[in-house]
Parts: C-alpha cells; structure tokens; sequence
C-alpha cells in the first residue's frame, strides 16, 4: 500500500494531539452527529432493512469466495465493450500505469471524481511528480486540495473544517489553482457552491482526460458504476475523450439484479437519502456519447492477503458508507487524520492493516484504536463485524511481539500458571489485600502506563472474596 499518510506517528500519540484540538472537535462533534440522527430516520423507514443488510452480507460474501471468476467475467465484459483492462499488482505499479495512459494522450493535467482508490496509492503525487497535475472536483476533496490538507472523512473528507475556514481557503487559494474566488467571497454554503462550480467548470470543460473510482463493478456487463450528490462525477465521467477508472478488486458484484440492493444500502447509510442524487453508468466506450477511449486498472494492493484471511477478508465487504464513522466515540473525538491512512474510522482500523500490514508503529497500532462497543457493526450495511476482526488483529500484532507485548505474553504466562494453583491463587490474595495501601496509582513500564494513563487502578478490597464468603456463608 502506498504511503501517502506514512511519517504520521502511531494512532495513540497522533489522537491525544488531536483531541487537544478545540474547533477540530466541535466541528466532528456537530457533523458526525447530525448525519447518524438522519441516516438512523431514513433507514427506520424500511421495514425489510435487516433482510436488505443480509442480502448485502451474502452478495458480498459469495463474489469474494468467487473473486478470480469474476474477475475474468468482468475483464472480458470490459473488452468486449471497447475498454482496456490493466492489473496492478500494488500502488507503485498502479501509479505507474496511470501516468504511463495520460503521458500517452499528450495532456499535462486531469480532473478526478472521488475515489477512495487513488487516495489509498497516492495517485496525485505520483502524478505531480510525472509532471501531470490531477484536480479534484469532488467540493470536500476540493476543499483538501486547495487547504494542502488529508481527507478525514470516507464521506466528507473535509468534515474537521468549518465554513469560515473553507472561506479562508477558498480566498487565499483559489487563485493558484485556477479561477480565483469572489473578492466578497461570504462563507454561506450557497455562496461556497458557487465559488467552488465557477472555479470547477473551467476545469471541467478544458480537460481532456478523467480519473475516477467505481462503488461498484457489475461482472456480468463490465457496467461501472459511481454514485454522488454533486454532478461533478456525471461532468467527469462524460465530457472527457479519455477516461481511465482505478477499482480495488473487491468492488465487484455479479449481476445488475446485486446492484439493486447496494443501491438502497448505501445512499441511507452514507448520505441519509433515499437515493442518490446522481447514479452515473457506464459500459467500455460508445461512438458519439462519452469518452472515446476507456481503462479499467484493477487494483490489488494488499486485497488478496486479506482475502486470504478468514476472519479479516470480511473488510473487504465495505461499500464505503462511513456509517461506522458517524456512530465511533474514538473517531468522534479523535478525527480522521489521527489513523495515518486514506481510510479513517473503524472501518480502517481493520482495513488498513490488512492492506498494509502491520510493520510499522502506525499500523500496528490501528486494532488499538476502539472501545470496542460494538456501534460500528450495529449500523454497516453489509454486516462486517468490526469488532471481531479488531480482536483478531489484536493477536497478530501481539504475535510479533514488540513493546509492551513481551511483557503481556509474560504477564498472561503467569496469570495462566496461578489461575491453575488456587492455593497460590489464594496466598497471593491475600498478600495483595494486606498490602493494599502500599501499592501505586499508576503501574509501572512503558506498557502498563499505556493503560494506566487514562485509568484508574481499582481499590482492592481489606479482604479477599474467598475469605469474606468464608466468613459470611460458612
């Protein structure tokens, strides 16, 4: 997986500066919780929501035990449509391909529509280093751009800004990228748009090739298929000669019957909608309407190792609603950047170390970054039990060993060996309860004041429970 996030320190440091922050907290506070009170009233309008969610889960499920079959049934579709299918084995190789095709058209610049996909490998810098600048056109991804920020949000990737930081932006930044703003430039949203479309359409109408995402890959036609609220992915997606699509693997499903389940799971759970406003398809390429040339680069990336694990293959589900986001009190407080990685929230807590690996600091330590309360899988639309699959990285990072783990497997060693002798399990009872005052607030070594920090060691009793049943039930 690329670094694009990497030099971000390990979640835990990165999430106590971040929590420091005032207006960044308020800011997540008032959005994630706004948008999980409408996403819960328009999926409490569906009755057959569980059987929805369910029918999701199993779609999901059965194209990931089938993935080398649809994947050739999805690559033959695309041809025989008139599209050029690429397979990227990582970024490096995806990045590549990519500024190989817009090298090949002769152009210097393209627009994007938002794609999860091109974040996770580090397209545009990769671009910017080809001599090719990529625009995002997307108005949150835009807003990233300009601010020479990191999306936080799957969703909203600029959800820790307010409107009278977007104005500033907009004002101080506009100008280098293109169409400056308004010199009265307000920060009301209406008056954001409208900078933001002028600034856009200029975009949109010189440039001769696009780069864009998919949520979804019909195999049985090769039929991409991106949905958005603003129609600057149906501008992308249409007025360029070229367009070229980077999809994850994973986001194929079988047949146009699937994608009408997806299509009411995912506007409810991201956008609270009943549909999104705009679902843009499209199939290889077509005399006279839309682009004239299409590519289709089939992104691995870490994918097939997840899939090859039992328990964490089940990531691979996600349909990027952010629902999990909205509803996690870590992510809540702590904001999108804190997790190192294109991919925020629960959801990338599991994700993310799968993709790529879990080697270094900030990625071993993303299965750390939840309570566990299980709110994320309550919400996902395809079901993925989040907190299992944390649990489950939790043992392989423990597994590796490192700081703090030694001494956990040594601590585990030996409340394993005296869980197994009650009498020294009793001696050592009471021995605790008699020393009781001398003992300390805090538990020392680096490892123990990790937990101890931020909690309070219990009391312990003048008696152990033993001897006080002894005493009171004899």
């Amino acid at each position: 997986m690329s670094g694009t996030f990497m030099g971000m320190p390990a979640f835990p440091k990165a999430a106590r500066d971040a929590v420091r922050d005032t207006t960044l907290r308020g800011n997540l506070r008032h959005a994630t919780r706004t948008i999980r009170a409408k996403r819960a009233a328009a999926v409490a309008e569906l009755e057959d929501w569980p059987q929805l969610r369910e029918a999701g889960r199993q779609i999901k499920d059965h194209t990931l035990r089938h993935l080398d079959r649809y994947l050739e049934q999805v690559e033959q579709a695309v041809i025989a449509a008139g599209g050029t299918v690429h397979w990227a084995a990582d970024a490096e190789e995806a990045n590549r391909i990519v500024a190989d095709l817009v090298k090949a058209t002769g152009e210097t610049e393209v627009v994007k529509v938002k794609s999860m996909a091109t974040q996770e490998i580090g397209l545009n810098a990769a671009l910017e280093a080809a001599g090719i600048r990529a625009y995002e056109t997307d108005l949150a991804e835009l807003i990233v751009q300009l601010g020479d920020d990191l999306p936080s949000h799957i969703l909203v990737p600029a959800i820790h800004r307010n409107r009278g930081e977007i104005r500033e932006i907009f004002r101080d930044n506009m100008a280098s990228w293109g169409r400056p703003a308004p010199e009265d430039l307000t920060d009301r949203p209406a008056d954001l748009a409208e900078a933001a479309r002028l600034h856009l359409r200029e975009k949109f109408l010189r440039a001769k090739v696009a780069v864009s995402g998919a949520n979804f890959m019909i195999a049985e036609t090769g039929t991409l298929v991106v949905v958005e609220s603003e129609g600057n992915g149906r501008m992308c997606l249409t007025l360029p000669e070229t367009l070229i699509s980077v999809v994850g693997i994973e986001k194929i499903i079988p047949t146009w019957r699937d994608l009408e389940v997806f299509l009411q799971l995912l506007p409810r759970s991201s956008t609270a909608e009943r549909m999104n406003p705009y679902t843009t398809m499209w199939t290889g390429t077509t005399d006279g309407d839309g682009p004239r040339t299409f590519h289709l680069v089939l992104l691995d990336n870490g994918r097939t190792d997840a899939l090859a694990d039992e328990v964490g293959r089940q990531a691979l589900r996600c349909i990027r609603c952010s629902a999990c986001l909205n509803v996690c009190p870590v992510y809540e407080r702590a904001g999108g950047h804190a997790y190192g990685s294109a991919y925020p929230g629960p959801i990338g807590a599991i994700l993310t170390p799968q993709l790529r690996g879990i080697a270094s600091e900030v990625d071993a330590s993303l299965p750390y970054a939840s309570s566990l309360c299980g709110a994320c899988y309550d919400v996902c639309p395809v079901a993925i039990d989040i907190p299992e699959v944390l649990v489950h990285l939790r043992e392989k990072v423990a597994d590796q060993g490192g700081r703090g783990h030694r001494l956990e497997k040594a601590a585990m060693r030996a409340a394993t060996w005296l869980l197994d002798h009650p009498a020294a399990l009793t001696a050592g009872e009471r021995l605790a309860s008699r020393t009781r005052k001398l003992h300390p607030e805090r538990l020392p070594g680096p490892g123990a004041r990790q937990w101890t920090n931020s909690r309070d060691l219990p009391d312990l009793p003048a008696e152990p429970f033993r001897d006080w049943w002894k005493k009171n039930h004899a």
